[in-house]
């Protein structure tokens, strides 16, 4: 079969080349596509140098799974045409609250792929892994409410984002007066409580965009609430969760639960570096859950900690999954 990406020369779209490669999808031909700037520059997939096509001129009918990597306007401007001759497989946050587009974490809600109508949203990053781990626990305890607080890393905001906090660390440690241009404050040996645009009530999008696809995908009667910041670290969400629910559990149960679920790991050995931090988690498939322990304070709810790279499966690592399920359940004609 035939795939294309739809911003190849992006972070998340280098990404998912670098993750077909290891794909068992038997892919006749790759199509990378980028903007008329990155159009003509060569990159190598399984040993051939593919040159980047220009999305202008693309015709969208090449391949039967398109992957869109380039945001939201582009995804607003191009997918419901490409929709018509491709299915369609999207990282941005446009479709994703769309009720008719299935928005799927691979290994949590695959079956919503069944009603697709061409176009299949890829949850937010900081969602992909939350949703990861509430769904066993869900199936099991049900899940009554979360509240979860993320720490986000820098390459969720793209390559400027990368490059702006390398560029303030060498003129923080220079002593030299600090400018912000993808931050609204600075981000060096900095948090900023803010990711996304402000909206209702006082939450960000981002905050807002965890609450209603946790719902979508999980259940709509899981109560959410969220607060997003961004840090430091240029790969690898964390997130510190407090999950409450209806039924009682058993601690024990619930890590044997988590650490055979697919995605999971569970490293949390309760000692000094007994768990896992951003930098490990990066270039790692899984997701990683550490300091597992009861709420004292309630005692149906827990705590945990979940990190994962975000640019493979909070973004790349997810819609490729996305496209083998589609083969694998048929869904396509090849």
């Amino acid at each position: 079969m035939n795939l294309a990406i739809i911003g190849a020369t992006g972070n998340v779209g280098r990404k998912t080349i670098e993750i077909l490669e290891k794909s068992k999808i038997n892919i006749n031909n790759l199509f990378l596509v980028a903007s008329e700037k990155s159009a003509g520059k060569k990159i190598k997939f399984k040993n051939k140098n593919i040159s980047v096509q220009n999305l202008k001129d693309y015709n969208f009918s090449n391949a039967e799974i398109t992957f869109f990597a380039a945001g939201s306007q582009i995804a607003e401007q191009w997918i419901p045409e490409a929709s018509k001759k491709t299915i369609v497989i999207d990282n941005s946050k446009f479709f994703r609250m769309e009720s008719s587009v299935p928005l799927v974490v691979a290994e949590v809600n695959p079956d919503d792929l069944k009603n697709h109508k061409n176009i299949i949203s890829n949850p937010n990053c900081s969602t992909i892994q939350l949703a990861l781990v509430l769904q066993p626990l869900h199936e099991n305890f049900k899940v009554k409410r979360v509240v979860v607080s993320t720490y986000q890393a820098v390459s969720g905001a793209g390559k400027a984002a990368v490059d702006e906090l390398i560029f303030q660390t060498k003129e923080h440690l220079e002593g030299k007066k600090i400018k912000s241009k993808n931050f609204t404050k600075q981000i060096a040996f900095n948090l900023i409580p803010h990711i996304d645009n402000f909206v209702e009530d006082g939450y960000t999008k981002e905050e807002w965009k965890m609450e209603n696809e946790t719902k979508k995908i999980l259940d709509k009667n899981v109560n959410v609430t969220a607060t997003c910041v961004r840090v430091p670290v240029i790969t690898s969400h964390s997130e510190s969760v407090n999950i409450e629910f209806e039924k009682d559990y058993d601690l024990k149960k619930i890590k044997g639960i988590l650490n055979n679920a697919s995605g999971c790991k569970v490293v949390d050995d309760q000692r000094d570096g007994g768990y896992i931090t951003p930098i490990e988690a990066e270039g790692d498939y899984a997701t990683y859950i550490s300091r597992i322990r009861a709420d004292r304070s309630n005692k149906k709810a827990i705590n945990l900690w979940i990190v994962s790279d975000n640019l493979l499966k909070g973004a790349a690592l997810n819609t490729v999954q996305i496209a083998e399920k589609l083969v694998s359940y048929k869904l396509i004609n090849q």
